[in-house]
């Protein structure tokens, strides 16, 4: 059976041009079982899709029936299809786009609801993969894998960014090696190299809410080849202050699959300790990159500025807008994990 990475194709780093996003409406389900929390989310996602509709073109896949309703909301200029969901990240139920430089092709993952965690229902989002890269007119390849596209993360030449406790959990992939979990991401993204995290933030594990157990793209992700940008917590009496900095001394001990020592830039987490009941998870690091612009979560903090001022200087050529996330962290994500790119062929 042939592979994405010997026909030719890899998934490319988040800067380079997108045709689109896509995202997905939230419905009814475990995630917003409250009414007000409902309207509240859908806020949330229409702020989001409205950021980044100035710069690239938006759909947003909506359960059966919720397309109108749905546009009276996101407001003018955004695209909307319909498919039967269970809840409402995109990128982790939706493809992972791939390109050889003239096709676009999709990875396919297997989806389990985050490693079958009780509060979670993946029975129609299992399906949406497939679904958007049909819609999109992508060659669509399968992975036995266990992942989502928010536990990943590369740079564009042949290095991605793993966690152990994600693609290795006993909750998703129980029977695969580590070296097995390595030859499938390269097959399937066209990387060669993996640096694996040991784990992700406190609040994304049990008992805290709804969490992924690890994904990546609340931790660090690259901000350009060679480059990546991490969450520190600077405040000791939070516990991802150790975790930030094993993780961010890893980073720093690292080479990419070039050979380059990657430099670390470290993006203070917000001073708010604790939110919903929990240690907070809230971090600048789970932004979205659209064309010409970055889509930064913000937290009613004095830090949000910040966090702008250092993508402002990563990202010069780009409009960094900060949008209120706070909604969409009570939900178990951000703004990452919500959006989905579809690269510009």
């Amino acid at each position: 059976m042939s592979t994405p990475a010997a026909d030719g194709f890899r998934m490319p780093a988040e800067w380079t041009p997108h045709e689109r996003t896509w995202m997905a409406w939230p419905g009814p389900n475990p995630t917003f079982e409250d009414p007000d929390d409902l309207r509240a989310s859908r806020a949330a996602w229409a702020a989001v899709a409205r950021a980044i509709l100035r710069f690239e073109p938006v759909t947003v896949v909506c359960g059966p029936g919720q397309s109108a309703d749905a546009q009276t909301v996101l407001g003018p200029g955004v695209d909307t299809v319909e498919r039967e969901l269970d809840d409402a990240w995109m990128r982790d139920i939706g493809p992972t786009f791939l390109s050889n430089g003239r096709e676009l092709a999709a990875v396919d993952w297997t989806f389990n609801g985050w490693g079958a965690q009780h509060w979670a229902r993946w029975e129609h989002d299992a399906k949406i993969a497939a679904y958007v890269s049909d819609l999109a007119g992508a060659k669509t390849y399968a992975s036995k894998l266990v992942n989502e596209g928010g536990a990943i993360h590369v740079d564009g030449e042949g290095t991605v960014l793993l966690t152990e406790t994600v693609q290795l959990g006993p909750e998703r992939n129980p029977d695969w090696t580590r070296e097995q979990v390595e030859a499938e991401i390269h097959a399937m993204l066209g990387t060669r190299k993996a640096i694996w995290l040991p784990r992700g933030l406190t609040g994304d594990y049990p008992p805290y809410g709804f969490g992924t157990l690890g994904h990546v793209d609340i931790v660090a992700a690259f901000a350009r080849p060679g480059v990546v940008v991490a969450h520190h917590q600077p405040d000791p009496a939070h516990p991802d202050h150790e975790v930030t900095r094993e993780v961010i001394g890893l980073l720093r001990s690292q080479t990419d699959a070039r050979g380059r020592a990657l430099e670390v830039v470290e993006v203070p987490a917000p001073t708010v300790l604790e939110a919903d009941g929990h240690w907070a998870d809230y971090s600048y690091i789970n932004h979205y990159l659209c064309n010409r612009g970055v889509v930064l979560c913000g937290f009613d903090d004095p830090r949000d500025e910040v966090a702008a001022g250092i993508f402002r200087r990563l990202f010069p050529e780009r409009t960094v807008t900060l949008v209120d996330a706070r909604t969409i962290f009570s939900g178990g994500g951000g703004i990452h994990c919500i959006t989905q790119q579809q690269p510009k062929i």
